[in-house]
């Protein structure tokens, strides 16, 4: 369980140019002075929990570590103790008292990613923790407050997993509150030749060697492939060149030009998010998309940026 639950206060870099990031990174610049409740939505390997550390180290909770928990991995006759604590004798095993997780975070931040796993009958527990900051722990009728902030993460399309009674409808709405979508890396061509250049050097050096020329042709064919895992596949790419490179040149070992079959289902799912939170706010103003009390106010955007997402996401005022 200690394996799944880790302390986080290491801020590491983020890298990339794109339109995509920036406007990824200009929402965390929003938020991260609140204590809103965040969720990041976005495919595996596109830096979901990178982006919750960046929120985290921008707050004024950075001189608390960040803790977190991944509800995928916590054996589900377990979760509710590690979450919410459990008092001596509660249950079979349970010799002392143990703090959960959401009182370990009193004052920082908790990570929850995977939220999508988390058991349905757990849900009404952290929706009350999110309205109104409070829980008992296993064992107790005590009701313990305390201020944790609550950001979390998901690959899932949670507003599915509600149409399929997998998701409380209710929770949804609740996290729903600052959804920020990472992009795909296939989105993000761009920031590929930088993050291969931090990742080549930073693996190199971890493994004694000297890599500094990346053939064209390499270049070329990592940006020509789309990436279905993320930043995390093309770690994991970089890693495998590395290893068979010999000499100062990059040679790239994995055929990144095989038959590739990407269904854009995910992605539309996760930008329809986002559709439909700007599409109801500019229908909360009438259509007013700048000056005071517009849908630009209120989402926090310049007039300009809310057109080019309205654009993108192909938002038209109806007639």
């Amino acid at each position: 369980l200690q394996a799944e639950i880790k302390l986080e206060n290491n801020h590491e870099k983020i890298i990339g140019q794109s339109d995509a990031l920036k406007y990824v990174l200009y929402k965390i610049e929003q938020i991260a002075g609140s204590n809103t409740t965040v969720l990041i939505l976005g495919e595996t390997g596109t830096g979901k929990e990178l982006m919750a550390r960046a929120i985290h180290d921008s707050s004024l909770r950075k001189n608390r570590a960040m803790i977190k928990v991944n509800c995928a991995t916590l054996p589900a006759n377990l979760i509710e103790s590690e979450l919410f604590g459990h008092e001596k004798g509660s249950f079979t095993g349970s010799w002392s008292r143990h703090l959960g997780r959401f009182e370990v975070a009193n004052g920082a931040t908790l990570f929850l990613d995977e939220i999508g796993e988390l058991p349905f009958e757990l849900q009404a527990k952290l929706l009350r923790f999110i309205q109104d900051g409070e829980f008992e722990r296993l064992g107790s009728s005590q009701t313990i407050k305390v201020d944790t902030r609550i950001i979390a993460a998901t690959n899932r399309n949670l507003e599915e997993e509600v149409r399929r009674g997998r998701f409380r409808e209710d929770l949804w709405y609740r996290l729903n509150v600052f959804p920020i979508t990472m992009p795909p890396l296939r989105d993000r061509l761009d920031d590929i030749p930088l993050l291969v250049d931090f990742y080549v050097k930073t693996i190199a050096k971890r493994m004694g060697k000297t890599i500094d020329i990346i053939p064209v042709s390499v270049m070329a064919a990592l940006q020509d492939y789309h990436w279905p895992g993320n930043i995390r596949e093309l770690e994991n790419v970089l890693e495998r060149a590395v290893i068979n490179s010999s000499g100062p040149k990059l040679r790239l070992v994995d055929n990144l030009k095989k038959p590739f079959k990407f269904s854009s289902s995910s992605a539309n799912t996760l930008e329809s998010v986002e559709r439909e939170h700007i599409l109801r706010v500019l229908e909360q103003t009438r259509w007013k998309v700048s000056g005071k009390d517009s849908a630009s106010e209120i989402l926090g955007l310049d007039r300009s940026t809310l057109r080019a997402r309205m654009s993108k996401l192909k938002i038209e005022k109806p007639l």
